[in-house]
């Protein structure tokens, strides 16, 4: 279920807005979307919070424990 909305969000956010001049400019963008995904965005499997939350509060945690 991960990958089919990961490739459903990938499309639709990417791929389907943008029109790239190069390969160079594809990887880059590309690059983008993916920092953006793996770091600013909510994720249901993290509680919906983003990735550097959910890192931050088990920071918290371990530090508590």
């Amino acid at each position: 279920a991960f990958i089919e909305s990961f490739n459903g969000s990938f499309r639709d956010e990417c791929l389907n807005e943008t029109l790239f001049s190069s390969l160079a400019d594809a990887r880059s963008e590309i690059k983008k979307w993916k920092e953006d995904y793996n770091r600013n965005r909510p994720h249901s499997s993290l509680a919906n919070l983003t990735p550097n939350e959910f890192a931050d509060k088990m920071t918290l945690q371990k530090q508590a424990a």
